[in-house]
């Protein structure tokens, strides 16, 4: 199983986005800018996670990227169909029923064990990414990253932020113990 690239940069957008304060936006350009990446490609992406409202996209001169809800309402799993899509990664297409051996198709009543035992994989894949959210990586992130790379980013991200006066300019307060920890 691989999963596109765009899955990792939603996630990385997602974490970056989830330090902003309520106000604040980074356009698309920053955020490809950031992260080393192609921004027509990233902006593709930003656009399918807008679109089923994990994240929200303000325009204008003062617009850019924010989180559409709180990061720890946001699962994996949430930007992974997003970019993905929501079907099963296996796809039955029953081939039991050809070839010389194949019966008549009343006799394939009874699901496919291969299907069935991808079907348990899938499910605990999606449960396993549906158990962690953007505030769960925000926190792994900001552990696993050297405090100069911190400092590195949040200046980084003072000088490319934008406030929109569409949200106050108080910082979410579900972040702030995310951000001493960074």
């Amino acid at each position: 199983m691989r999963l596109s690239a765009g899955v990792e940069w939603g996630l990385h957008c997602a974490v970056l986005l989830a330090g902003l304060p309520r106000s604040g936006t980074l356009p698309g350009r920053a955020l490809a800018e950031f992260h080393g990446i192609s921004e027509s490609y990233l902006l593709k992406h930003l656009q399918s996670l807008t679109r089923v409202g994990l994240f929200e996209s303000v325009p204008g001169p003062t617009g850019g990227y924010r989180l559409a809800r709180r990061p720890d309402h946001i699962t994996v799993l949430d930007i992974v169909e997003a970019i993905e899509g929501p079907e099963p990664l296996f796809r039955c297409t029953d081939i039991r029923q050809r070839g010389p051996a194949a019966l008549d198709p009343e006799m394939y009543r009874v699901r496919c064990g291969i299907h069935t035992a991808m079907l348990r994989a899938d499910l605990a894949w999606k449960q396993a990414l549906r158990a962690q959210t953007v505030a769960d990586l925000v926190v792994l992130t900001g552990e696993s990253i050297d405090r100069q790379r911190v400092e590195l980013a949040r200046a980084w991200i003072r000088e490319n932020v934008r406030h929109s006066p569409e949200r106050s300019s108080e910082s979410r307060p579900e972040l702030d113990g995310v951000r001493r920890r960074g």
